[in-house]
């Protein structure tokens, strides 16, 4: 009887502690602020590695650190601050990830080979590697000052600002 009582009390301690970590991930995931988001997770990483290093009593492990983590108060902001922010930035994660993206790009052209194919190999001053992916002829010269952007479906175009052809390419290296 005494050791279902323990065990028990030790199953709802443990459950208490982890539904307050699940909480505060669920909080550190809902910051919008990557440098806030990655500061909260690092402090919860930091009270979790206290709580394990916590030395643990033979007879009943789990109670030890279940309760270490409750006395180390492994506490989170106010779960209205983070509903409301979270409500506040719903549907609104795509439009921030598309203010944060890169569209366009300018490179000047180093060197340019062709494969068998005829398709364009062009390595960029900065050390990228791009290859044309379609098979139509495109001119290019060594030296040249050319822009790749974002095209639809994750595919590039390349062209340059003095001629209205584009190509598509893929990056290699």
């Amino acid at each position: 009887m005494r050791f279902t009582l323990l065990t028990a009390a030790i199953f709802m301690v443990s459950a208490q502690a982890n539904a307050a970590i699940e909480q505060q991930l669920t909080q550190c995931a809902a910051m919008t602020d990557k440098l806030e988001r990655l500061i909260c997770y690092d402090n919860l990483a930091a009270s979790v590695q206290v709580v394990s290093s916590v030395p643990t009593d033979t007879k009943a492990p789990s109670a030890t650190v279940a309760t270490a983590v409750i006395a180390q108060g492994v506490a989170a902001p106010s779960p209205t601050a983070a509903a409301s922010n979270i409500e506040d930035n719903f549907g609104m994660e795509a439009k921030r990830a598309q203010e944060d993206a890169i569209d366009k790009i300018y490179l000047d052209v180093e060197s340019i080979a062709e494969d068998p194919y005829g398709a364009l190999k062009i390595t960029f001053t900065n050390g990228q590697v791009w290859k044309q992916t379609e098979g139509r002829k495109y001119n290019l010269k060594a030296g040249e000052k050319v822009f790749i952007e974002k095209a639809a479906l994750g595919s590039f175009l390349m062209g340059t600002e003095n001629r209205n052809a584009k190509v598509r390419v893929k990056r290699l290296k």
